[in-house]
């Protein structure tokens, strides 16, 4: 049986050949800047650590009072998960934008992060996972996200789970949320630059599985890699030939699906570009 990655994953020495297993870091790892973040391939992918030193403040949006009056507009769309509201009022969005779009940063829109992809909304972030945290007290245990993006959504999700793994195909944006999420020191937060259809087996069963991408179908390898009990949010082709948000509950028997309402997410793609 493959040994499951240690917590937090620390890949630092890249001279080593990998062995597929993943090394714990010491406590004091995590509050140690990193000079120069490195990784180690594994197959097809590339995980890494995201612990660095800061960058210099945002652009005049750090106040808490402006991520609370998104949050209380969240609350009066319906969003009840207290601790979902709590984390989305913990990570500060501008960072995740472009410079001539932070003013609309708060606003509940998506918006353009380059290579033809989109920062969801923050209502949609919040809802999905509401949904995956349906029934669930305390916090999720490790969670796979298919679809970093711009690293928004991941981090949000740091706060929510232990233990978060996040894979993007597109290398420009795997390296754009590496930097993005420099500033908060996250240890739970790993991400790998891999193939998203394939998810992670090195780190399944996964409590959780989010998708910030749709396909026709939820691909085997998702439902494989989620723990019984486990819930998976992925944006799916409906029979309607319909793009609407689906939750898949796994189950001794075999899975519980639901179809919700109708979303529109960017198109989930194979392979590493």
């Amino acid at each position: 049986m493959t040994k499951r990655p240690g917590f937090p994953v620390n890949l630092d020495d890249a001279r080593k050949p990998a062995t597929g297993r993943l090394a714990p870091v010491k406590p004091s790892a995590a509050k140690t800047p990193l000079a120069k973040p490195s990784g180690q391939a594994l197959g097809k992918s590339l995980v890494q650590p995201v612990t660095s030193a800061p960058r210099p403040l945002g652009l005049g949006l750090d106040s808490g009072a402006v991520r609370a009056r998104m949050v209380q507009k969240l609350g009066e769309q319906g969003i009840q998960d207290p601790s979902v509201l709590a984390a989305m009022g913990q990570v500060e969005r501008h960072r995740f934008v472009e410079t001539a779009l932070v003013n609309q940063a708060y606003e509940d829109t998506s918006l353009p992060i380059g290579l033809g992809q989109t920062i969801s909304k923050p209502n949609v972030v919040a809802r999905m996972i509401e949904l995956l945290r349906e029934g669930h007290q305390g916090k999720l245990g490790r969670v796979l996200e298919i679809g970093t993006g711009c690293g928004y959504q991941a981090a949000v999700l740091s706060h929510v789970a232990t233990e978060v793994y996040s894979i993007e195909r597109l290398r420009g944006l795997h390296d754009k949320a590496r930097e993005n999420l420099r500033h908060f020191r996250l240890a739970n937060v790993h991400l790998i630059l891999g193939d998203g259809m394939l998810g992670y087996p090195k780190g399944a069963p996964y409590a959780g599985i989010i998708s910030a991408a749709g396909g026709d179908t939820v691909p085997q390898a998702w439902l494989d890699q989620l723990a019984v009990g486990g819930r998976l949010v992925a944006p799916t082709i409906t029979t309607a030939g319909h793009q609407a948000l689906v939750v898949v509950l796994k189950t001794e028997q075999g899975f519980e699906r639901r179809v919700l309402e109708a979303v529109h997410f960017v198109p989930l793609k194979s392979g590493i570009a």
